[in-house]
């Protein structure tokens, strides 16, 4: 049975509004039935009407959507709140719609601040609701498939962790010509602390994390504000180290002219190591000690449980961000309707991302930045 869907921003010309809605829509385990897509009422009922929305069901604020869906019959309200506001505007509204009974899926970052992610940790544990991060690059099969041959031990011992995210369109001053991506994102009263670091940096975080199945302990970072007249970081790299002794190098640049969005993963253990880059997400390479390099690709059957629920279509076709992305919201929704069914979910569909990698996400960007501006460059990560 669908869930009943509700949307806070991501109105007209959101890029990432429509990213979510296209995620919900893939594996018709959604419904849109409501929204509040913008603060401004105009745009707000305009891009109701766009997409099919009855009037009454088109609210100009969050806390509007909240109050008037929690009046309705419970087989008619919203059951699952997605918000895909700018990072100041996570945390009241996802506070709010747990603290009400929805289900929340949440845009990353978690929150504009560790402190607000703790609380939100709090929330989310009494509320007894679901909670998804979209961390969409956990999302991919093959990095699902990295993530079980390292958790295997087909790697070994796991001795170094290399990750990188190089973009490059900010490599001009943008936020200078009105571009609204940039605007905000360059804002520390809308982004917070951190620019590159908290958009893409902690995206490559996560996925070191994820795959490495370890936990950063230390970090050593150099952080830079290239272009000139920007308030927040577009570039920087970091030393990391591992609970288990290993060593990381972390790369996020939004600098990088002429690059896209290959975020790339490299994980090396005593016994070898493996590649996944997203320009070429249907690969990973798998290279063992005294072994050829082993190329495995995505709808093949000697992947593990994992890749394989998460993949669509024959080996052959390729599957990217979009459906990377329609993975987590379609995980999510089957915990739930398990939960509704009052049976257990799939260890397969328990595997999105929460609340545990929000509030590392937010230490990562809080630690990284505090060790950029320390002279002690080697400094605990702390929680």
């Amino acid at each position: 049975m669908k869930l009943r869907l509700g949307m806070i921003g991501g109105g007209q010309g959101a890029f990432i509004g429509a990213v979510h809605r296209i995620a919900a829509r893939m594996d018709d385990e959604y419904e849109l039935v409501c929204g509040a897509f913008s603060s401004n009422p105009e745009k707000a009922k305009a891009s109701g009407l766009l997409l099919g929305l009855s009037p009454d069901r088109v609210y100009t604020s969050y806390k509007e959507l909240i109050e008037k869906e929690k009046q309705l019959p419970e087989d008619e309200r919203v059951q699952v709140i997605s918000i895909v506001t700018p990072n100041h505007l996570h945390f009241e509204p996802a506070k709010l719609a747990l603290e009400n009974g929805f289900h929340v899926i949440l845009d990353k970052p978690m929150t504009f601040s560790l402190a607000e992610a703790k609380e939100l940790e709090k929330v989310v544990k009494a509320s007894g609701k679901r909670f998804c991060l979209t961390h969409t690059y956990t999302g991919y099969p093959m990095v699902k498939e990295a993530r079980q041959l390292v958790a295997e031990g087909k790697l070994g011992k796991i001795r170094k962790v290399h990750v990188e995210y190089p973009q490059g369109w900010l490599s001009t001053f943008l936020e200078g010509e009105d571009n609204k991506q940039a605007s905000w994102r360059t804002d520390p009263t809308k982004s917070g602390i951190a620019g590159a670091m908290g958009d893409i940096g902690t995206h490559a975080f996560n996925l070191a994390e994820y795959v490495s199945g370890l936990q950063v302990t230390k970090i050593c970072a150099d952080i830079n504000i290239v272009v000139e007249g920007r308030k927040l970081d577009d570039d920087g790299a970091a030393l990391l180290k591992f609970n288990n002794g290993a060593s990381g190098v972390l790369i996020a640049t939004q600098v990088a002219a002429g690059d896209e969005n290959n975020i790339k993963v490299r994980v090396y253990g005593e016994q070898g190591g493996l590649e996944w880059q997203q320009d070429n997400a249907n690969t990973l390479l798998l290279k063992l000690l005294d072994k050829p390099a082993e190329i495995l690709r995505t709808g093949t059957g000697y992947l593990s449980s994992y890749a394989m629920h998460n993949t669509r279509v024959p080996a052959g076709h390729p599957e990217g961000y979009l459906e990377a992305f329609a993975n987590l919201y379609r995980n999510f929704a089957l915990s739930i309707n398990a939960d509704i069914a009052g049976k257990p979910a799939e260890k397969e569909w328990l595997d999105y991302p929460g609340i545990d990698d929000g509030i590392r996400g937010m230490a990562f960007v809080e630690n990284v930045i505090a060790s950029g501006k320390s002279d002690v460059k080697w400094t605990d990560f702390e929680i």
